[in-house]
């Protein structure tokens, strides 16, 4: 009865730190390879290919050598070869971060695979726990569909756990190298009470498996999880990996592989050269007379560490601004390292679409720069979302939103004008210098390009939005609208964003 209960404990923690692994993988390598869908797809795809293998070897191994012991055996090196994952990872992930600073598409391909290539074994063999348990449970071949039964939905429980608990509680809390630590030890723990149950004296050969763990994360104590030039601080959160660099009094917010600067603080300094200063002369394209003292309220979904905040205070004064960001930690190293305590702005950590569903609230500006490197969350470029970011713009009202595009590939731009234009009457494009970025402005009314410039004598006395403005007027993009339409039913940015992806795989260019 004690094995019985044992076996399924076994299936429970093997269906449990299968997907933790899954889930702990993704935080792995989104630090250096981003949280791009193709990344997501090829660890999912990879991961069940592993298991796939493990569960066809498992049922010859069972078949072969029926013995407990086997099993835990089996339990115990899955165990150890996770907790080794991250230590083993760490130069490969490290080439990784060399082969994004040199667009060298070989060195980045080639260490992802590398990293998922240390996940096969251990996977595999964590493939192998369900049909062992099933060939030892199974005493009468009457009840066999009910012991597969058993064993599979025990095992789908551990695996409902495992697919939350990393994300939501151990990365967060721990970190990314000791949730495979923790789960690693919990394969283990598993594995020795099962090999005390069956074969006591073997259970001596194998505890210098957890020792070696422990040995390894007690020397990587302190170690950064990706070293950078002039970083400061750095944590992981549910949503990204979250990185504080320092140079020459600046502050720069780098998520994940670390490719993309998501805020900018420097004291003393607001003009940024980055998208950020081109939303605040989105409204300049109402038609004219239009000046600084019609701007009333912001909304800002995708608030970072609050770079566009800073900056529509300092020039407009501290107007109402409802900043929405989904990840409590940026929120957090906004106010410790970028001064994000403005007064006069209402910080909501929730989704922007939903929170726009929930307001009743109307703006002046609805700024959007909610990037996750190199996608736009695809339920903030549909005709459904624009549709409700109209419904929450004053008359004069104005939505900007930054948008990627490669130096020759406008596709990503073309889409969402056209899917603009389903809800507004004029939208326009304003190239950002030096940059991969454009910032796409639309208006409630009917405007024109030209009322930028006709709008310019009421910026003239402003030493921010004046040169911006011109700056603007130099970069404007006339660019038609494509055929694509995002809705949510078909929200086809991923699939471009994809082709901009693997442009850069094959090619090295972007």
């Amino acid at each position: 009865m004690q094995r019985q209960v044992h076996l399924y404990a076994t299936a429970f923690a093997g269906g449990l730190v299968s997907l933790g692994v899954e889930m702990a993988a993704s935080s792995l390598l989104r630090n250096h390879f981003g949280t791009a869908n193709l990344v997501w797809a090829t660890i999912i795809g990879l991961i069940l290919l592993f298991l796939a293998a493990g569960y066809f070897l498992g049922g010859r191994w069972a078949d072969r050598s029926p013995h407990y012991a086997t099993l835990h055996q089996i339990v115990a090196w899955a165990g150890f070869l996770i907790g080794l994952v991250p230590f083993a990872a760490h130069p490969v992930l490290s080439l990784a971060s060399q082969g994004f600073e040199h667009l060298n598409a070989w060195l980045l391909s080639g260490s992802f695979v590398t990293v998922m290539v240390l996940f096969s074994v251990p996977v595999t063999l964590m493939g192998c726990i369900s049909p062992f348990i099933i060939r030892l449970a199974m005493e009468d071949i009457g009840n066999a569909g009910q012991i597969a039964g058993r064993v599979y939905a025990i095992s789908t429980a551990g695996s409902f756990v495992g697919t939350f608990l990393p994300s939501l509680v151990l990365v967060p809390t721990i970190g990314t190298r000791n949730t495979f630590i923790l789960l690693s030890l919990l394969l283990l723990l598993v594995s020795f009470i099962g090999l005390a149950l069956t074969k006591p004296r073997r259970l001596l050969s194998y505890l210098w498996m957890p020792a070696i763990v422990i040995l390894l994360t007690a020397l990587a104590r302190g170690q950064s999880v990706k070293a950078a030039p002039n970083s400061i601080y750095e944590t992981e959160s549910a949503y990204n990996y979250i990185q504080v660099t320092e140079r020459e009094g600046c502050h720069r917010l780098l998520l994940n592989e670390g490719q993309g600067v998501h805020s900018v603080y420097c004291p003393g300094q607001l003009r940024t050269a980055g998208p950020w200063d081109y939303f605040l002369i989105a409204p300049y394209f109402n038609p004219p007379p239009y000046t600084p003292a019609q701007v009333e309220n912001v909304a800002i979904i995708g608030l970072a560490a609050g770079t566009m905040a800073r900056q529509y205070t300092a020039v407009y004064g501290p107007l109402p601004i409802d900043g929405v960001e989904i990840d409590a930690k940026i929120v957090h190293v906004g106010r410790e390292y970028f001064a994000m305590n403005l007064p006069n702005l209402n910080v909501v950590v929730a989704d922007g679409r939903y929170y726009l569903a929930q307001s009743d609230q109307r703006y002046t500006i609805i700024g959007v720069d909610a990037y996750r490197l190199p996608y736009i969350p695809s339920h903030l470029t549909t005709v459904e979302f624009f549709q409700q970011v109209r419904e929450h713009l004053a008359k004069d009202g104005v939505v900007a939103i930054n948008v990627g595009h490669t130096p020759e590939d406008y596709r990503l731009i073309e889409a969402m004008l056209a899917t603009i234009l389903q809800v507004f009457p004029s939208a326009h494009v304003i190239d950002v210098p030096n940059s991969f970025n454009a910032v796409v402005v639309a208006t409630v009314q009917p405007s024109s390009a030209d009322n930028l410039l006709a709008n310019l004598p009421a910026l003239e006395g402003d030493a921010f939005l004046y040169p911006t403005a011109l700056n603007a007027i130099a970069n404007l993009r006339s660019i038609q609208p494509s055929q694509a339409i995002f809705t949510d039913d078909r929200p086809a940015i991923e699939f471009m964003t994809n082709a901009l992806v693997l442009d850069f795989v094959l090619k090295g260019e972007w």
